[in-house]
């Protein structure tokens, strides 16, 4: 399997050197004969050739089996037109990423600041939505009518409504068969009465999953209150967003956000967090997200190829983390002693075995 490797922005190049000793040992314990490409994208580039996507990126990536993105500070050049593109929404769209895969738990030995105890999968869909920069064919569904007026459009289509409801559906089924569906339909009454009445079908076609539907407001309240009377969420694009980043940081650290983003033909490991700049360089970002993405992205391979040496090595690498802050190997916003370099060696010692 090759995969290509994306390290990003700020951060993303120390957490990507972690995440990278962590595959390399689990490739080597499980025989998984990873291939490793190293590609620049991001802001270096868009210095050095005035884009953030350089020529022969995008043909690696499809020509791949997988792909690691690093965090980028897309933040940072948005709105600079030309090559100055978001590299998480491009690949989103043009690989047609739709499911956007973001588990969040409570790991013993970090408490969370909930106090209860909670193992929840959101499950949002990522190609649309109010997402200005990805929703329309040409052009940008955010515009400026006068200097004062602004006018943000909203995408939403059945098919995006049925598979992400169908993908939440197939999740639910492996682990405690209980869908629920956050929306806005009281306000939203067109799209996100079609994005439920998508997830009531798939309800009707799975009578053995539990299913129900709360208000996005009233479900930031429950997810504080009671976060583990949910397993799995599904939800539209901002919504979700928006919810993933509070159940990660309800887990104890946005650091613990792996994620995935899956389509029929190609998937994508990323960090939930971003590129954080103001700690690059110091050595002392935690990299599980990335890690636990990258761990995702083998179990995904393995569901698509059938390979127990990747399912393998996927629970591996989930447990090497949990392991990882239990014994204090974590960086210190997980309670641990140590800094990104130190944490993604101990992570890998585990896999290994060691």
């Amino acid at each position: 399997m090759r995969l290509i490797v994306l390290p990003g922005d700020g951060i993303g190049p120390e957490i990507t050197d972690a995440t990278l000793e962590v595959l390399k040992a689990a490739s080597a314990r499980f025989g998984l004969g990873l291939e490793l490409v190293p590609m620049a994208a991001g802001r270096a580039t868009l210095d050095s050739q005035g884009t953030t996507i350089p020529p022969g990126v995008d043909e690696a990536v499809r020509a791949a089996d997988g792909l690691i993105l690093g965090p980028m500070d897309s933040f940072s050049y948005a709105g600079q037109g030309g090559g100055a593109v978001n590299p998480s929404a491009f690949f989103r769209r043009g690989l047609d990423l739709y499911a956007n895969i973001r588990p969040a738990r409570t790991y013993p030995g970090l408490r969370s600041p909930t106090g209860a105890e909670f193992d929840l999968v959101i499950v949002r869909e990522n190609t649309e939505g109010f997402y200005a920069d990805r929703n329309m064919e040409a052009g940008n569904a955010e515009i400026l009518v006068t200097p004062d007026v602004v006018v943000s459009m909203r995408k939403v289509t059945r098919q995006a409504c049925d598979r992400i409801a169908a993908t939440a559906f197939r999740l639910a089924a492996k682990r405690r068969k209980h869908v629920t569906a956050v929306h806005k339909a009281n306000v939203l009454t067109r799209g996100d009465g079609m994005f439920l009445a998508s997830c009531r079908a798939q309800a009707k076609s799975h009578p053995d999953i539990t299913y129900d539907e709360v208000i996005v407001d009233a479900m930031a309240a429950h997810l504080v209150r009671k976060p583990g009377r949910f397993d799995v969420v599904v939800t539209t694009n901002m919504f979700g967003d928006i919810l993933s980043d509070l159940a990660i940081e309800l887990s104890g650290s946005l650091g613990l956000g792996g994620s995935i983003n899956a389509g029929d033909r190609y998937c994508m490991a990323q960090a939930s967090h971003g590129s954080a700049p103001d700690i690059a360089g110091q050595g002392i970002a935690n990299p599980s997200s990335l890690i636990l993405s990258a761990g995702m992205l083998l179990g995904w391979l393995a569901e698509r190829g059938g390979s127990n040496a990747y399912a393998a090595a996927a629970k591996a690498i989930e447990a090497a983390v949990a392991g990882a802050i239990a014994a204090g190997e974590g960086t210190r916003d997980v309670g641990g002693r140590s800094g990104t370099a130190a944490m993604g060696k101990a992570v890998a010692a585990r896999v290994a075995g060691a």
